[in-house]
């Protein structure tokens, strides 16, 4: 059994599918492993460290021979991996929805594609949660990437010369990265508040410290979505929320949204008519604007500003932390891994549950029922 870790392609993704640690770990399980040269340059793994650890160093085309798994943060272009054993696992972050012409390739090729953003949502599959691990990361970078923008301190300062006032934070989407949001700018002594469709989240809020906004008298979710995920919500209730929402931001100075629903553009919280009421010099960190944005004017890769307010808008935040995403990104590869290997067969066999909610190709076909149809 030959697991293949690959560079990423990608621009701006610093992340790599496996580090030493992984590495060790799956030789333990019996298998070999090779990785792409410089496949951990961007995460400050060196291709000795992964060699230290009983990895095979070499090019691509080395690197994918005979694999019968490749490991990856993002997919990878099936052209490039047209090397590998028939019928060979490809597992990683592969996009179904945006990225549907690469699944089909992958099906005509005769790979296996796994989803790992696909992963249930369920206790025992916490561990693989790539986007849980992720999210988390984000979450905290984006407080960080808020004060790096904003030109005042946080914590409120009592000082000789005068008081500094606490910064306001209103984070907008309460999951694993908004929950994180509110950890990490409360840590830097902001006055936090938040807000989410599920009705649930309010004691999450509380339990943090931070304050919690919510639509009264009109009904919203009272637990979770799909998967932990929100859903679309009324008319009624999005009309409710607007007129909240308008009336809280415009006394904030910074404000994170993190609301996603998969398989859909990201809701639209923030107008540009909010943004208007905002003073001069606050900031927006939207962490959905690479699936369209939760706020109006937010640029993908860019920090724009508009009625002076600065709009952040970084693609693929969990990736400004390479070292610590990959770390984690590593991990739950190889619990998902290790979880179904098989000691007899010498490789992974996955269960019906797990295998059918994350397998998107096999035996030449498109499986997955999201994407049929």
């Amino acid at each position: 059994m030959k697991i293949a870790v690959l560079k990423e392609q990608n621009a701006g993704e610093g992340r790599v599918a496996a580090t030493p640690e992984t590495v060790k770990k799956f030789i333990a399980l019996g298998a070999s492993v090779a990785v792409e040269t410089g496949a951990g340059a961007l995460a400050a793994i060196s291709d000795a460290q992964f060699g230290d650890a009983g990895a095979a160093v070499g090019d691509r085309a080395a690197t994918v021979a005979g694999a019968d798994i490749l490991l990856g943060v993002q997919g990878p272009d099936p052209a490039s991996i047209t090397g590998a054993a028939p019928g060979a696992w490809v597992v990683a972050s592969l996009s179904p929805f945006a990225e549907r012409a690469r699944v089909d390739a992958y099906a005509a090729a005769g790979f296996e594609a796994l989803a790992m953003e696909f992963m249930p949502r369920i206790t025992r599959a916490q561990s693989m949660d790539i986007l849980s691990s992720q999210a988390n990361l984000a979450g905290y970078k984006a407080v960080l990437d808020a004060a790096a923008e904003y030109g005042r301190a946080f914590p409120m300062m009592m000082t000789a010369a005068g008081t500094v006032s606490a910064a306001r934070v209103f984070i907008m989407g309460v999951g694993v990265a908004g929950l994180q949001a509110i950890a990490t700018a409360r840590r830097l002594g902001a006055q936090v508040s938040a807000t989410d469709v599920r009705a649930a989240t309010k004691e999450q809020i509380m339990s943090l410290g931070a304050k919690p906004i919510f639509v009264e008298n009109v009904k919203g979710i009272e637990g979770e979505g799909t998967g932990g995920y929100a859903t679309e919500m009324s008319a009624e209730y999005q009309a409710a929320q607007a007129e909240l929402v308008s009336s809280h931001i415009a006394k904030q100075d910074i404000v994170i949204t993190t609301a996603l629903i998969p398989g859909r553009p990201a809701p639209r919280l923030i107008s540009d008519a909010q943004i208007a009421t905002m003073r001069p010099g606050s900031v927006i960190v939207d962490l959905a604007v690479e699936s369209g944005g939760n706020v109006e004017g937010s640029v993908a890769g860019e920090v724009v500003e508009v009625h002076g307010v600065r709009i952040v808008g970084h693609r693929n935040v969990a990736s400004r932390l390479s070292a610590d995403a990959s770390a984690l990104f590593a991990r739950n590869l190889f619990n998902f891994l290790s979880t179904f290997w098989d000691k007899d067969a010498g490789k992974p066999v996955l269960d019906e549950e797990i295998g059918t909610a994350v397998r998107l190709t096999q035996g030449g076909k498109v499986v997955h029922e999201r994407l049929l149809g």
